[in-house]
């Protein structure tokens, strides 16, 4: 049996920070579709599991914890750090600098940005008659140039210097999600440099959206 269960969309970012950092960290996992398009994130079933109505929900399988329950991303990402520290995706303790930086740049995304630019929101706003992808675009951009103004000092090949780190499998996917509203990501060189570095690694390109199981196949990369 896998160490986790993953129940997840596949363009869900979220979803693909957590699975950057499986990835990352070499563990075993098995990933469940949740269909949000389709609502399935509403069904009692589902919310039973996540109350948040959400995805990701990720599920140990491992001794302890076997059942143990995270509905929220971020904190299973620190639950994968404390638990799984071989390779680390936060500096080291004596590092309090480095680790609040890093934490300070999963925020700017999963705080600041990722909220007011989902599907949920998307919707919201369309029904009021707004341009729901002008939204994005816009609040994206501002998201971004925050991480910009924070990154420009702390990085090397990546987010803080030249290791992956949970605010890199945080940016990855807010980046791919900008490119698909129009963002110009030539006006942020600091990201473009570590977009372009963790285009590159396996752990990222395993988590890309459009490799994922129930992505559609006219979406699909080999």
């Amino acid at each position: 049996m896998p160490d986790y269960t993953l129940y997840a969309y596949y363009r869900s970012s979220c979803s693909a920070r957590l699975r950057i950092i499986l990835n990352l960290k070499n563990i075993s996992y098995d990933q469940i579709t949740v269909n949000l398009l389709k609502g399935e994130q509403l069904s009692p079933e589902h919310k039973a599991l996540n109350p948040s109505a959400s995805v990701p929900l990720l599920i140990s399988n491992r001794a302890p914890d076997a059942g143990f329950k995270i509905g929220q991303s971020v904190a299973a990402l620190e639950y994968l750090e404390e638990v799984h520290p071989l390779v680390p995706a936060l500096p080291p303790t004596s590092d309090a600098k480095g680790r609040a930086t890093v934490r300070a740049l999963c925020q700017v995304i999963a705080a600041d940005v990722q909220p007011v630019t989902n599907l949920r929101i998307m919707r919201r706003v369309r029904a009021l008659g707004g341009d729901a992808e002008e939204w994005n675009r816009d609040l994206m951009g501002d998201g971004l140039a925050a991480y910009e103004a924070v990154a420009k000092d702390s990085a090397g090949k990546y987010s803080l210097g030249d290791d992956v780190t949970m605010a890199d499998a945080s940016l990855m996917p807010a980046l791919w999600n900008a490119q698909r509203y129009g963002v110009d990501l030539s006006q942020f060189p600091t990201i473009s440099k570590i977009f372009d570095n963790l285009s590159a690694h396996p752990a990222v390109q395993k988590a890309h959206y459009f490799v994922q199981p129930d992505c559609p196949e006219e979406l699909r990369k080999e």
